[in-house]
């Protein structure tokens, strides 16, 4: 059963520090034309192997928040840590992966390459570099095109490529700018289900940005709703559907993948409308709760 709540997530026994700890976090740009509050009063935890998506209107700044956290931009104001550690610190020592919409791919170089792109960079030998490319594209089902090129490939096999690619350092967090967002519906639905096999068996935390409903309840243990710009947490979707790693097709045909869809669906509409989302209870009852700050 679906349920809305603040932005802390469940207790996990035996949890590690969070993934992603964000506080008081503010962002305003500033161009020649004036200035624009992207976020403000953003709260947010991520436990360690918790999926998370984040959703909301275009331009509420979900992907600006995951560039913060990725410290590929700054907070304005406010604190940002991933395991412990500063999001620049977290950078350096590795400890997440990111993919965008687009796979990104360098088009002269094999799948087996590409996936072994960032082990280059970092002076990672050949051997190894080739022992964890060949384990990554078993991972993805890829094996058989190791040797082949981007442009030999699908765009849902470009995106399991780009995913690869991410893990290759075996990070803890993996940060995922709608991946799926080019992709025809059949693909995407396909992509989702192994990304749910992918995150499961990796054991790392996901933040997932998706204008979705469907995709982000299918995915996700929770879904952070955000409202129209400034950006700011109106409420979170713990969506109840067991665990991510089991999740296949046949849940789309569950009442309760329903119930978190009608879940998130309400708290989208109740954030652009400046209200508080109901709380879809387990006893059918509609309560108000308060916007997360």
């Amino acid at each position: 059963m679906s349920t809305t709540e603040t932005t802390a997530p469940p207790e996990r026994a035996g949890a590690s520090a969070p993934a992603v700890t964000v506080a008081g976090l503010h962002k305003t740009f500033t161009t020649k034309e004036g200035r624009t509050q992207a976020l403000t009063g953003i709260d947010l935890q991520v436990a360690a192997g918790e999926f998370v998506s984040l959703i909301g209107p275009s331009g509420c700044g979900k992907s600006t928040l995951l560039r913060i956290i990725a410290d590929l931009e700054r907070p304005t104001t406010g604190e940002v840590r991933v395991f412990g550690t500063s999001a620049p610190q977290a950078r350096l020592d590795k400890a997440y992966g990111i993919a965008f919409q687009q796979a990104g791919l360098l088009g002269w170089r094999t799948v087996a390459a590409n996936v072994e792109l960032p082990l280059e960079l970092h002076g990672v030998g050949r051997a190894a570099r080739r022992v964890r490319s060949t384990e990554l594209l078993e991972l993805v089902g890829l094996s058989d095109f190791a040797a082949r090129f981007p442009d030999q490939l699908s765009g849902g096999m470009q995106q399991r490529v780009a995913i690869a690619r991410a893990l290759a350092e075996r990070p803890r967090l993996l940060l995922m700018d709608e991946p799926f967002g080019a992709l025809d519906e059949m693909t995407r639905e396909r992509m989702q289900t192994e990304l749910a096999r992918i995150s499961a068996e990796t054991g790392a935390a996901v933040v997932f940005v998706t204008h979705s409903i469907s995709e982000a309840a299918f995915l996700s243990d929770r879904v952070v709703v955000m409202s129209p710009r400034p950006g700011r947490i109106t409420t979170t979707v713990t969506t109840g559907l067991g665990p991510v790693g089991q999740r296949t097709d046949a849940l789309r045909e569950d009442p309760r993948f329903f119930e978190a869809v009608t879940a998130v669906r309400e708290g989208l509409h109740a954030g652009s409308a400046g209200t508080p989302a109901p709380d879809a209870g387990t006893d059918g009852r509609s309560d108000s709760t308060r916007p997360a700050t």
